[in-house]
């Protein structure tokens, strides 16, 4: 019995006992289950929100300039003397058209019988070898149309076409003045009549009607380049006696004539002086401002002492007045934003909190009904010597606010819009008021050093429309 108690005994202890549920246990494996799978939850979050939203840009603020301008076409007047032949007979011009020519220099010549035309056109004179500075003309007038071509203003072809033959008469003229004494005494026996050009200038070989205009003949018609027209003869023409051969602009002064609104005549007016860049070379020039108020508009006489032979062959010039050149923080347009803002008498902001920041006492009230004034700090976007521009997300319309020690008070009423970027250097975006001084299509300047504006190298939001006030910048 006593064994088989052992045994039993025996039997017993050699089983491995079941162990009861441990409740705290399995509490605490699904607690760190949930917070396991709330981790995760979060990090897909993140990464969603990461792919799916667009990184802030920043822009550094430089100082820098801007020059703000408009484009005009304006009509050259110059001082044009018409050249008339007094011979009939074949044309041959000498000098290339837009060059200096003195008094006694030979600007064409008249061959009665034609004979010197068929020699050119032949070419009888014999071969000629030009130099490469001669031969130099001829490629720059090539390069120079290249660049400047315009498929929208076919009429250039024709220019361009006239200045080529200019440059080709003048390489074949040198060899024919050279032996023109020698032609009249053994070929045309002095069928050929030398023209000089009277007096100094640049010599052009066309004609429009427009020589004659003073400021006060203009009108709006004048501009209408469809209906201009230049009158030109052309070398080996057959031409009468007082025939009109072309024209010589005798004076460095010269002046364009634009049309103008009110308001910038006013502008111009005012500056007397005005810089002019002229869109065919790229050059900038000074001119001196006379306004006309004509009875079918205003225009801006504009003068030169200079550039002349650059547009003597041109009556209708394209230009560029920059009339401001403003300095200052240089910002792109896309950065402006405007924020709405409450606008506080001077006498009822003050200091307070834990910061010592301005702010104002806002009149509340207690779990009982008892008014009591609460300190609410604002951020101030501007202030001047009467008022505060503050921000309006602590406020509302009628809030009453009370004046430092005193018991006036008054209901927020006035509220105003605030013309400003998001800075971005404490990693949210903090509005800050800016003044404009002058803009253009892509970037505005502003004044710098303002007590609560912006200074260089800050951090700006790139587009405003990307942010809103105190968001958390993510670069």
């Amino acid at each position: 019995m006593e064994g088989f108690i052992l045994a039993n005994g025996a039997s017993r202890g050699g089983r491995r006992r079941r162990r009861k549920p441990n409740k705290s246990g399995i509490i605490m494996n699904r607690l760190e289950l949930v917070i396991f799978g709330a981790i995760i939850i979060y990090i897909f979050v993140l990464i969603y929100r990461y792919i799916n939203t667009k990184p802030i840009k920043g822009y550094e603020i430089q100082m820098g300039s801007l020059s703000v301008s408009k484009t005009y076409t304006g009509i050259a007047l110059r001082q044009e003397e018409i050249l008339k032949t007094p011979y009939t007979g074949y044309i041959c011009y000498h000098e290339r058209e837009g060059s200096r020519v003195s008094s006694r220099d030979t600007v064409y010549s008249i061959d009665a019988s034609g004979r010197l035309a068929n020699m050119l056109n032949t070419g009888e004179d014999g071969d000629n070898v030009y130099t490469d500075e001669e031969l130099s003309e001829f490629r720059s007038e090539i390069i120079q149309y290249g660049r400047s071509y315009n498929n929208k203003n076919f009429r250039s072809v024709y220019d361009f076409k006239y200045d080529v033959k200019g440059a080709v008469v003048k390489l074949v003229s040198l060899s024919i003045s050279e032996n023109i004494e020698a032609l009249n005494q053994s070929r045309i026996g002095g069928m050929v009549s030398l023209c000089p050009a009277g007096q100094s200038g640049y010599v052009v070989y066309s004609t429009d009607g427009y020589e004659d205009l003073t400021p006060q003949d203009f009108s709006a018609a004048l501009y209408d380049q469809t209906e201009y027209k230049k009158e030109r003869i052309n070398n080996n023409d057959l031409v009468n006696a007082n025939v009109v051969v072309g024209k010589l602009v005798t004076s460095e002064e010269w002046s364009l004539i634009i049309p103008v609104d009110e308001e910038r005549a006013a502008i111009l007016e005012e500056k007397k002086v005005v810089k002019v860049k002229f869109i065919k070379t790229q050059e900038t020039s000074w001119g001196e401002v006379t306004i006309h108020h004509l009875s079918d508009g205003i225009y801006a006489e504009l003068a030169f002492n200079n550039s002349c032979v650059s547009f003597c062959t041109d009556r209708f010039i394209d230009i560029e007045l920059v009339v401001d050149d403003k300095r200052g923080l240089k910002i792109p347009n896309s950065a402006i934003a405007e924020k709405e803002c409450f606008i506080i008498p001077a006498e009822y902001m003050s200091k307070g909190g834990s910061n010592g920041n301005y702010g104002v006492l806002k009149e509340d009230y207690d779990e009982e009904g008892n008014v009591l004034n609460r300190f609410v700090e604002t951020t101030v976007y501007n202030a001047t010597d009467t008022e505060f521009y503050i921000e309006s997300d602590n406020l509302k319309i009628g809030d009453y606010i009370c004046k430092q020690d005193s018991a006036d008070k008054m209901a927020v009423s006035k509220s105003g819009t605030l013309t400003g970027v998001y800075n971005m250097n404490k990693g949210y975006a903090d509005f800050k008021q800016i003044t404009v001084i002058a803009e253009n299509d892509e970037y505005s300047i502003v004044s710098s050093n303002t007590q609560y504006g912006l200074t260089v190298y800050d951090r700006i939001v790139l587009d405003a429309a990307s942010v809103k006030s105190d968001d958390f910048i993510n670069p």
